[in-house]
């Protein structure tokens, strides 16, 4: 499923091609992803220009001056900039067509991303009014961990995936971070020390960042606006290593289940 690494890599390929432009047509050829995509939209956007974009979570925004085109990558969805007709196949449900000639094309096979409209304040649409803070900004620190953490006797891999106290830090990239920090998922977040909030939201941050510079992950489905592929998948330390060497001590990956999710971690690097 495309992270935050993978959302905004997308969003930095396609905003080159689609700021300031022009709609030309929207095309929709299949209505019903993880919610209907709006039967209007080819006549809401005809003719109106795109003023920004904007990752929020893993949501990609797409801002009119009438209103803000949502869309979510789901689980297996990518964005493809097009600079000419390209014949879409069946998994390619929809178009943005601009006047300056490039089309942005959404394939998703499993159909479970999405393509909204929204023309009221952002922060009152369901989807995005409880999202916490985004996790590459100031207002996600240390402090604020250590805080949010101090009743909490969850899981801290499941508390840094919850999208209510921090954005986007998904699967894969919450094994990553805590391995970098030392920290074994096991741990209660309440148990955390100030010290400790501080490594661990350094480390998120980082490692964020580190698969943005290298693409993101492609395990499945996932390419970038251009069609290539994500490598940071090849520089993982712990996530889908189980029983393979730490690369720090030797001792075997172990995988466990948390939340219906699996988690992978070094007995000895992590504590």
């Amino acid at each position: 499923m495309p992270e935050l690494p993978e959302v905004e890599t997308t969003l930095r390929g396609i905003s080159p091609h689609l700021n300031k432009q022009v709609v030309a047509g929207v095309f929709i050829r299949t209505e019903k992803l993880r919610w209907p995509i709006p039967k209007d939209l080819p006549k809401i956007l005809h003719g109106k220009t795109i003023i920004s974009l904007q990752r929020r979570a893993k949501y990609l925004l797409i801002h009119f001056e009438h209103g803000t085109l949502i869309m979510h990558l789901g689980m297996s969805g990518s964005l493809r900039i097009l600079t000419t007709p390209t014949t879409p196949d069946k998994h390619d449900h929809f178009d943005l067509v601009l006047t300056n000639g490039a089309i942005l094309r959404l394939r998703d096979p499993r159909r479970f991303g999405a393509v909204l409209w929204h023309s009221g304040d952002l922060t009152d649409h369901p989807l995005l009014a409880n999202l916490g803070p985004e996790p590459l900004l100031d207002a996600f620190n240390g402090d604020y961990l250590y805080r949010a953490t101090r009743t909490r006797s969850a899981l801290i891999k499941l508390v840094i995936m919850d999208s209510h106290l921090v954005v986007g830090v998904g699967n894969i990239y919450a094994n990553e971070s805590l391995f970098r920090a030392g920290i074994k998922p096991q741990l209660s977040a309440g148990k955390l020390s100030r010290l400790r909030c501080d490594k661990l939201v350094n480390e998120i941050r980082s490692t964020l960042n580190e698969s943005i510079t290298m693409g993101g992950s492609s395990l499945r489905d996932y390419v970038d606006s251009d069609g290539k592929q994500g490598y940071f998948q090849q520089h993982y330390w712990v996530y889908g290593r189980t029983k393979e060497p730490c690369k720090k001590c030797g001792t075997s990956i172990r995988q466990i289940k948390q939340g219906q999710r699996s988690s992978f971690y070094c007995p000895i690097c992590q504590k």
